[in-house]
């Protein structure tokens, strides 16, 4: 088997290894404890602690350990805007956060505070003067992580922390990404990060608090780690965690260059040996190890099976592969293909010989994946009669008044008026055929659309009924990797009508 994501938790590094291994006969003791035993575990624990300080660019006594990446994110959240609560309850986050930030952020609006999501490009990353916009009077706190978990892309955080320094506002940084390649640019005020990222043991995450930083650690008052991490010590994971990030950051500028010019050749390779992919996801700004990319027509937990079964682990923010259904915050955020979704990240040490085949695996998967779904190939099929209703030979479909246009389908100029008399006509338009695709996940609805789509007149519309949550992002990936119009969608008797017009 050939391990193929590192960035949902990388191989233990030998480092970490040794340095677990030779700690468990010296940090088993507490070290707040006055005796021999105790004296050893302290000096255990305060070497880990200036190691990971100067791995991060901070003070030791600026740093506290976590019992997870998780619980770091949650503590520094919560301590912050606890002690910045004079000031206001508004906290600012990014779109693409992973889950833990956008949780903790539920939760204060659970308890009564506010919270806004900066959204981003099409390629995952935040504008910074679009975030500087959300900062306000009574914004307590910013949250921006420095490299997305899910497509790679680099967020400019320095860019976004003197902002953030302008509007006297502090900026958490979620590291985990990123640290094992090394330290965050920015005047950044508080950092998250998880061991498991970078090779070192699971249930060991950091959190710093810079000197001047308003912070009020929340829940029951504890002398360790400050009060910001309460418990008792996992010394020999913690040793490990530190010896393991100074190993990584030690590789990484050789290792960074030899991983990057992998994923460029699986970023360049995909689109030429698999038809109908999009890759995601900043081609430059991005971390070096991480490609994702979507196959069209394609069920997205089939494809990691059948990826498995060739021999790769490979993860996915496809709905079709989450008990929700719904597809990846991220993937939504950027508005991106959901459907066939696969996240490749790259374990240090990956042998050009893994990646070579993994390409030569692709095609065959995803042509299998597509077989068994019936997706169209060439010229496109016909549809199954059951899903068709031609208009004027079956019951009436499309109700309401929605409107929506394709990106860029009006011209720049064209004065406002003209494009809402436009939207009206559009919102009035009736469908040459529906298709009933209600109760189908991704990616049949879209599969049915392509089938019936050559059935209708060049400038006719097709209207594709459907109450699957990815459809809102696969209709349109579909038409601006197929080059016809996504009109927009409108409420129906049951579902949604996603309206495509024809246009080639």
């Amino acid at each position: 088997m050939v391990y193929f994501d590192s960035a949902s938790s990388a191989p233990l590094h030998p480092v970490a290894r040794q340095a677990l291994m030779a700690s468990l006969d010296e940090g088993w003791a507490d070290p707040a404890r006055l005796y021999r035993e105790g004296r050893r575990a302290r000096l255990l624990l305060d070497a880990a602690r200036e190691a990971a300080a100067e791995s991060v660019g901070c003070r030791p006594d600026e740093l506290a350990f976590a019992p997870s990446g998780t619980r770091a994110v949650h503590s520094g959240i919560a301590g912050a805007l606890a002690g910045r609560r004079r000031t206001g309850r508004h906290l600012v986050v990014s779109a693409v956060e992973h889950s833990s930030v956008l949780h903790a952020a539920e939760a204060h609006r659970a308890g009564g505070g506010e919270s806004d999501e900066v959204p981003v490009d099409r390629a995952g990353r935040v504008d910074p003067p679009a975030y500087a916009a959300a900062l306000r009077p009574g914004t307590a706190l910013a949250c921006l992580q420095s490299a997305n978990h899910e497509v790679g892309t680099e967020q400019p955080v320095a860019e976004v922390a003197r902002a953030c320094g302008e509007a006297g506002v502090p900026l958490l940084v979620d590291a985990a990404q990123s640290l094992p390649w090394g330290r965050v640019a920015g005047d950044w005020s508080l950092l998250t990060a998880s061991a498991h990222k970078w090779g070192g043991p699971p249930g060991v995450g950091l959190l710093v608090v810079r000197k001047g930083v308003r912070f009020a650690a929340q829940g029951p008052a504890d002398e360790r780690e400050s009060g910001r991490a309460p418990g008792f010590e996992n010394i020999p994971a913690i040793v490990a965690a530190a010896a393991s990030l100074r190993a990584v950051q030690q590789e990484a500028a050789q290792e960074a260059e030899r991983l990057r010019g992998l994923v460029d050749r699986i970023r360049r390779r995909v689109p030429e040996l698999v038809p109908d992919v999009e890759v995601v996801g900043d081609p430059v700004r991005r971390l070096p190890h991480l490609v994702t990319f979507s196959c069209l027509y394609v069920d997205g937990e089939t494809l990691l099976h059948e990826l498995d079964r060739a021999g790769f682990s490979v993860s996915s923010g496809s709905s079709c592969t989450s008990s929700t259904l719904t597809p990846s915050h991220v993937l939504r955020a950027m508005g991106v293909l959901s459907e066939g979704n696969v996240r490749v990240s790259l374990p240090s040490g990956t042998p050009e010989e893994e990646v070579e085949r993994f390409l030569a695996v692709l095609p065959e998967a995803v042509r299998g994946v597509r077989e068994q779904l019936g997706a169209p190939a060439g010229r496109p099929a016909e549809p199954s009669p059951e899903a068709v209703t031609r208009e004027g030979r079956g019951p009436a479909t499309e109700t309401g008044t929605g409107e929506g246009t394709a990106p860029g389908s009006a011209d720049a100029g064209r004065e406002k008026a003209g494009d809402e008399a436009r939207d009206e006509a559009r919102a009035d338009e009736k469908p040459a055929l529906t298709v009933d695709s209600l109760g189908k996940r991704c990616p049949v609805p879209v599969i049915e659309l392509a089938k019936v789509i050559g059935d209708i007149g060049i400038g006719e519309i097709v209207a594709v009924l459907s109450d699957d949550e990815a459809a809102r992002l696969d209709f349109p990936a579909w038409c601006a990797m197929r080059d016809q119009e996504y009109v927009g969608e409108r409420p129906a008797d049951r579902g949604t009508a996603y309206l495509v017009r024809r246009r080639s």
